[in-house]
């Protein structure tokens, strides 16, 4: 009587309903450029030269210049009305932020110059502003997925320093496709671009840089 009882309770139950927006939403947000890049400079820094005596001043650097102020400047441009959304999802409102994060990141250069650092760690914010630039100059005319384009970097940055088990990450790579898609931030060419060539160049400008 008693695990009849449970069974019709069971049964009645109402299943429990997925909500994959929900899901692809979390996703974009998880694995975000505000927080993926900061990981990896924090696995580079911390694990590749933890034992420098500027390894937190290294890592403060790098922290402002991939986090702090691409998150008060994009909430401070939503706060006024000159974005709509915090992924800044119209292509036409991602000039002027990127604009700005170029600035941010030459002058996260030159800070990070002083500190006199592994050639790898100046390299990091050179290209970030020199690859800003570049996703500067395609959004006049198309929307790349800088959420793919900022992953697929990162991972190749820990792919330099950590070697082949970083590639691990790429594995990630479809999902956040998916759910840029799903979200209808972009189209499936806009976030495979994004992927392929954030990796790319990025493994490819840091290898020239730390042959020099």
């Amino acid at each position: 009587m008693y695990y009849a009882k449970i069974f019709i309770f069971v049964y009645r139950l109402k299943p429990m309903q997925f909500d994959l927006h929900r899901f692809a939403d979390f996703i974009s947000w998880v694995i975000s450029p505000v927080v993926v890049a900061p990981l990896a400079y924090y696995a580079i820094v911390m694990h590749g030269y933890g034992s420098d005596v500027n390894s937190m001043s290294y890592l403060m650097v790098l922290f402002f210049s991939s986090t702090l102020a691409p998150i008060f400047l994009i909430s401070g441009l939503k706060k006024i009305g000159r974005i709509t959304d915090f992924n800044i999802s119209s292509r036409e409102q991602r000039f002027f932020p990127l604009l700005v994060l170029v600035a941010v990141n030459a002058l996260g250069y030159e800070f990070m110059k002083h500190l006199h650092p592994p050639k790898l760690l100046t390299g990091i914010l050179f290209f970030n502003s020199v690859n800003m630039i570049f996703i500067l100059l395609i959004t006049l005319q198309w929307k790349i997925s800088i959420h793919l384009f900022t992953f697929s970097s990162s991972v190749a940055l820990l792919f330099i320093q950590f070697g082949s088990v970083a590639l691990c990450l790429l594995l990630f790579v479809p999902l956040l496709m998916w759910s840029r898609i799903y979200l209808k931030a972009h189209n499936l060419m806009q976030t495979l671009v994004g992927g392929v060539v954030g990796f790319g160049v990025m493994y490819s400008e840091l290898k020239w840089w730390t042959g020099l």
